[in-house]
C-alpha cells in the first residue's frame, strides 16, 4: 500500500506519540531553556511561512494578476483595490484549507476514529496554515482600517486564534477543529459576488445569478447540513473519559464558540437565501418583459 500524506510527514519528522493525559504543550524543559519538540518545530515553521506567503500573495501576486485577468481593476479606487486584493487571497486560503480539510475528513481514520484525541498531525499542519493566515490578515486590517477594518473580523479571528491553541498547543479536538474548516468552502463565491458588484455586474447577469444560486447551495452544504453529524459526535463524546481531560478552557472555546458560530450561520443562511429568491424573482420578471435595472423592478 502507498504511503498516505500523514505518513509522509511523519516521516519528514519524527515525533513522540504523546499520551493525552500528559496535555503536553509540545515543548520540554532542559536545563532551564524551553526547547520545541521536532515536530512543534514543524508546526511553528509551517504558520510563518505561511503569514509571508500570504501577505506576499496580498502584495505582489494579487495585483498582478488581476491586472491581467480583469482590465476592470485598473479602474477601482484604491480602497476597493486593497479589498479585491484581501478577497482574492481569502478565495486561495479557503480552497486550500478546505481541500485539505475534506481530504483529512475522508481518509484520516485517526481523527474520525477519536475525535477528541486523535493523531493530530494533518489537523495541525492545516490550522498551521489558517493561523498563518488570520494573523497576516489581521496585520492587513489594521493596516488597512479606513479600507476594510471591520470589528466582526477582528473577534472573529482571535476567538479562532483562540481555539487553535488549543489545537497546536496540546493536540485535543483534531475532529471538530478539522471539521469547522468545512465552512471555507462557502468563502470563495461570497468572495466572487463582491468582484461582480464591483465591476458594476447587474444582479440579473447569468454570472452573477449562477454564482448566487452556488453560493446558496454551498453555504447551506458546508455550514448548516452538516450541523447533524457535528453535534452527534459531540453528543456522543460528552461526559466520557476523554472529554474530562479537555480543560476547561479548551471545552468553553470548543463548545460556546460551536454554538455561536452556527447561530450566526443560520442568520447568514436566511439573508442569503432571500436574496438569491429575490434575484431569481427579478429574473423571472425580466424575462416576462417587467422593466429592469440592476436586478430591482422599478
Amino acid at each position: 500500500m502507498g504511503k498516505t500524506l500523514n505518513d509522509f510527514i511523519l516521516d519528514v519528522v519524527p515525533h513522540p506519540v504523546v499520551p493525552p493525559e500528559k496535555l503536553l504543550t509540545g515543548s520540554s524543559q532542559k536545563w532551564g531553556w524551553v526547547v520545541m519538540d521536532p515536530f512543534s518545530q514543524l508546526i511553528f515553521t509551517i504558520s510563518v511561512t505561511s503569514f509571508l506567503t500570504f501577505q506576499w500573495l496580498f502584495h505582489k501576486v494579487s495585483p498582478w494578476m488581476s491586472t491581467r485577468i480583469s482590465p476592470g481593476f485598473l479602474s477601482l479606487s484604491d480602497k476597493q483595490k486593497v479589498e479585491w486584493n484581501s478577497r482574492t487571497v481569502s478565495t486561495f486560503h479557503a480552497l486550500l484549507v478546505g481541500i485539505f480539510c475534506l481530504h483529512i475528513l475522508l481518509f484520516d481514520d485517526a481523527v474520525n476514529e477519536d475525535p477528541v484525541w486523535g493523531d493530530p498531525t494533518l489537523v495541525k499542519t492545516n490550522v498551521a496554515i489558517t493561523t498563518g493566515y488570520l494573523i497576516s490578515d489581521l496585520l492587513l486590517i489594521f493596516y488597512y482600517w479606513k479600507a476594510i477594518g471591520d470589528k466582526f473580523f477582528v473577534v472573529h479571528h482571535l476567538a479562532a486564534l483562540y481555539a487553535y491553541y488549543y489545537v497546536l498547543g496540546q493536540g485535543m479536538l483534531p475532529y471538530f477543529a478539522n471539521f469547522r474548516l468545512l465552512a471555507e468552502f462557502s468563502t470563495p463565491c461570497v468572495n466572487q459576488r463582491w468582484f461582480f458588484e464591483v465591476l458594476g455586474y447587474p444582479k440579473s447577469s447569468r454570472p452573477n445569478m449562477a454564482n448566487g444560486v452556488a453560493m446558496a447551495v454551498v453555504f447551506f452544504m458546508v455550514r448548516i447540513a452538516v450541523m447533524p453529524v457535528y453535534y452527534s459526535r459531540m453528543y456522543a463524546v460528552y461526559g466520557t473519559e476523554a472529554f474530562y481531560l479537555v480543560p476547561w478552557g479548551g471545552r468553553v472555546a470548543w463548545i460556546c464558540s460551536s454554538i455561536c458560530l452556527d447561530i450566526m450561520n443560520i442568520m447568514w443562511m436566511h439573508k442569503i437565501a432571500r436574496g438569491c429568491y429575490r434575484v431569481l424573482r427579478s429574473a423571472r420578471k425580466s424575462k416576462a418583459g417587467a422593466p429592469q435595472e440592476n436586478g430591482k423592478t422599478d
